[in-house]
């Protein structure tokens, strides 16, 4: 994407790109793309732009130019933000960064959402805040749960809890097979990662009061 990023901001359109200089086009690609892309590259652009179709509209070139640079903005706050989260999340040092899957930024989601784990005196309390229901685990009509979930509780850790458990289910062996047994029983997907949330938040939970690590099985 940075190469892409590099050459519409120089080159914003078709007659421009046909018209640069091939030397000039090398070393951009070449420098943006860390050395992946060489004159071959270049020269594959410059002959499709050459035979672009497409009207040169000077206004929509200027609209791109902007465009890419607010993206490159935003990505430069979005990295800032997160090197903050990081910072964050290593002076709590929460036990919930061993769980394979979870990342700081999914971490982040979990721990601020829940707020004090002493406010919830079981992980049924947590799942029934984040509104996960009964009817979630035993429907078998994905659209009916899914519905259901969506009218209370906290839909941030609702969206947290359940990509976590997705990562988790991939990275993790027991939640793994967790998932294939759920899935065995002839449970739709998202049913059956709805049950690998259940079982994830009871592990959160139990990490959280104990201040133990994840031991991740072999």
């Amino acid at each position: 994407m940075a190469s892409v990023y590099a050459l519409l901001s120089e080159f914003p359109g078709a007659k421009q790109v046909a018209n640069a200089h091939l030397t000039r086009l090398t070393n951009l690609l070449s420098e943006a793309s860390k050395g992946r892309y060489s004159k071959d590259t270049a020269i594959t652009f410059r002959d499709a732009a050459r035979t672009s179709i497409g009207s040169n509209m000077p206004a929509k070139s200027l609209e791109l130019k902007h465009t890419i640079k607010l993206i490159k903005e935003l990505d430069s706050e979005i990295d800032e933000i997160e090197n903050e989260i990081k910072i964050i999340m290593d002076e709590i040092n929460s036990p919930i960064l061993s769980i394979p899957g979870i990342n700081y930024r999914m971490g982040a989601m979990i721990i601020a959402e829940i707020g004090d784990f002493s406010r919830f005196d079981s992980p049924d309390k947590i799942l029934a805040y984040a509104g996960f229901s009964p009817s979630t685990y035993q429907s078998g009509h994905l659209y009916g749960a899914y519905a259901h979930m969506e009218k209370r509780g906290s839909r941030y850790l609702r969206y947290a809890l359940y990509n976590a458990a997705k990562y988790v289910c991939h990275w993790d062996p027991t939640f793994t097979a967790y998932l294939a047994k759920k899935r065995a029983e002839g449970k739709h997907y998202n049913v059956a990662i709805s049950h690998a949330v259940k079982k994830l938040i009871r592990v959160i939970y139990h990490l959280e009061k104990t201040n133990q690590q994840y031991i991740k099985a072999s």
